[in-house]
């Protein structure tokens, strides 16, 4: 996918680049699936099927039925829709929510707002070593619990999470009790199987994490708990009511195509960027003084460490001069501190000279070998903390 070969990109889970199959594909859609969708003649009859295969495509990789998958904008407006349209509804006979400490920011924002509307929120931090006590989270569930919600893959440290087995034992405790996840991070890295995480209701997805383009997601919502949620906004009948706003067709179609191709090479994408994984950690390992903060287990497309003793920005502003692009963090925090890493309990220092390497299956041992060059200059060269 890459045009320049001088270019080490190590920052997809910020965003991937567009597969050029998956351009190709939009394209060709922008140029003959033009047509509303909702209307009645050929042209829309022929946009319509479009979106259908797309929508039967992305519900394959998920291991759900098509008439459960409904497509958005992107994650952040999944994860919007998913939380208000469940908890609101349910105010009537309960206020809690509960929540992990380290989700995404649409989804701890919107938590917020609905505790300055009356509800309860208990956050449940994670261990030091970045994965959950799931057996806190079930034991804060009581039958005033309207609303669960973890992550399955920590868009900072790559931490998974067991949230079918929560689920499960969320329903369990409050059947009324809805569970959402945000599998932004998971979805194309770790077998989602919505048939048998049978607790789950809703669950996110996003395109340009999986070499889609930036502008469209998915909303997994489980048939059973269709009729429980209320969507927070008003407006025609597309996608059943639950997304109004006419489909963005060539998107979708991009997406569909991108779960597709992105499902069938799970398991040897996964083995490839394992083993570069494995090469940055043995590379990491020979210089002084860093510290990782991934946990074991975590999915092989994310390291996070850090030096201790360069801040991450100063860091991030030398590789770029290298062409070597990595993070600090969640892209979407704008390079304020990893409040995920706050919540696992690290030092001050090692929050602020954390850095986020995450790969794709574009990525070589070249990448890994630039980084690691570049992070040895970097520091003899740069001032310490």
């Amino acid at each position: 996918m890459r045009s320049d070969p001088t270019l080490h990109y190590l920052d997809n889970a910020a965003t991937t680049m567009v597969d050029p199959a998956v351009a190709d594909a939009i394209h060709d859609a922008l140029l003959h699936c033009w047509a509303n969708p909702s209307s009645l003649y050929e042209p829309a009859v022929e946009a319509q099927e479009a979106l259908s295969q797309a929508r039967s495509r992305v519900a394959a990789s998920l291991g759900c039925t098509a008439k459960e998958l409904y497509f958005t904008s992107c994650g952040s407006e999944s994860n919007n829709l998913a939380i208000l349209g469940a908890a609101l509804p349910r105010q009537k006979w309960g206020n809690r929510i509960v929540v992990s400490g380290f989700e995404h920011p649409s989804v701890q924002l919107p938590v917020r707002a609905l505790r300055e509307r009356g509800f309860e929120v208990i956050e449940i931090r994670p261990e030091s070593d970045g994965h959950l006590d799931l057996e806190r989270m079930e034991a804060a569930v009581d039958k005033s619990t309207v609303l669960v919600c973890c992550m399955a893959v920590n868009n900072e440290t790559g931490a998974c999470q067991d949230v079918a087995a929560l689920a499960r034992a969320v329903k369990a405790r409050n059947s009324r009790c809805a569970v959402h996840v945000d599998a932004v991070q998971a979805w194309l890295r770790i077998p989602i199987r919505l048939r048998q995480w049978t607790g789950v209701d809703t669950l996110s997805v996003s395109g340009h994490k999986v070499h889609a383009p930036k502008g469209v997601g998915a909303l997994f919502l489980r048939d059973s708990a269709r009729q429980t949620l209320k969507p927070p906004y008003l407006g025609g009948h597309q996608e059943r009511g639950i997304r109004p706003g006419t489909e963005n067709v060539p998107y979708a179609v991009g997406l569909g195509l991108a779960a597709e191709r992105g499902a069938k090479t799970l398991a040897a994408r996964s083995a490839r960027v394992r083993a570069l994984n494995d090469r940055l950690r043995a590379g990491l390992a020979q210089l002084p003084g860093l510290t990782l903060n991934t946990p074991a287990g975590a999915v092989p497309e994310v390291l996070n460490f850090s030096t201790n003793c360069i801040n991450s920005q100063t860091m991030i502003e030398y590789l770029s001069t290298r062409k070597i692009y990595i993070s600090g963090g969640s892209a979407c925090d704008k390079g304020e501190p990893s409040h995920t890493l706050q919540a696992m309990g690290a030092s001050d220092l090692a929050v602020r000279t954390a850095l986020r390497v995450s790969f794709c299956d574009d990525n070589n041992e070249e990448d890994v070998d630039a980084l690691l060059q570049g992070l040895r200059d970097a520091l003899q060269e740069l001032q310490h903390l």
